[in-house]
């Protein structure tokens, strides 16, 4: 058998990941030699390699990209790494047809730091955030299988909780305009319990800026029984002597500008 032929064995079960390892076994070669064959193929275009040891088959209809979509291999990936995961912000915005504009990097938010990744002309970056296995998510089905995705409250507060990763508030506040209709009142409290109380905070007082007091009525219940301390709507800017909304203990040290 040849390595093309292995490709093409693995494409007829459905497959479109593999490791080098696999393919070594399968072919009985030495992995010197698999990871020969396999540079042949890249340079056909047939597979890439988003990461050092994992393949990808690389279909017709996306040689342009030079690799599988994202959530066409991620949830392999992960496996592959032994990583729990799931896709949040922008790119789960996006599954909700709440993103303001495509993403040009899949975000995948894990339990430690990893860097990002580049296959072909796809690019994928890695979010840290603690107590990930408690974070719900929804299986989403994709070509290629089931992906996790961040359900609509997790991604409201990792979208004001990761701002820098999401293109700022003012446009966390333009998508949270499309993504309230998919918000429940209850589940929002659900994840404020899991969240840094200056993330409900701050989700509170965008739900409020954008005219989504009834989502946002229980999480204020929620603030009024913690009771804690104000918080700047913007980290990065100063907010000494700022004006102070009481309501959600915020600090407004800077306006959010919403594309309604």
């Amino acid at each position: 058998m040849l390595a093309i032929d292995f490709i093409f064995d693995l494409m007829a079960q459905g497959r479109y990941t593999f490791t080098v390892n696999e393919i070594a076994n399968s072919l009985a070669i030495s992995l010197t030699a698999a990871r020969a064959a396999l540079r042949r193929l890249h340079k056909k275009g047939l597979v890439a390699t988003p990461y050092r040891g994992f393949w990808v088959v690389v279909p017709p209809e996306y040689r342009n990209f030079s690799c599988l979509p994202p959530d066409q291999f991620i949830p392999q990936l992960m496996e592959h790494l032994g990583e729990p995961y799931y896709v949040g912000l922008l790119s789960a915005a996006e599954y909700y047809g709440a993103a303001h504009q495509r993403p040009q990097i899949f975000q995948t938010i894990l339990n430690k730091h990893r860097s990002s990744i580049k296959c072909g002309r796809i690019r994928i970056g890695f979010i840290a955030r603690k107590n990930l296995t408690a974070i719900p998510t929804i299986s989403r089905q994709t070509p290629r299988g089931f992906i996790q995705v961040s359900t609509p409250e997790v991604t409201a507060f990792d979208l004001v909780g990761y701002p820098a990763h999401s293109a700022g508030l003012d446009n966390v506040a333009t998508i949270l305009v499309q993504l309230a209709e998919h918000l429940n009142s209850n589940k929002i409290v659900t994840i404020a319990k899991l969240s840094p109380m200056a993330w409900a905070q701050r989700l509170g007082y965008l739900l409020n800026l954008i005219g989504e007091n009834g989502k946002a009525e229980k999480l204020a219940e929620y603030i009024r029984q913690n009771n804690p301390a104000p918080t700047p709507l913007f980290k990065a800017k100063p907010f000494k002597g700022t004006v102070k909304d009481p309501h959600w203990r915020i600090m407004i040290n800077g306006k959010v500008e919403v594309d309604f």
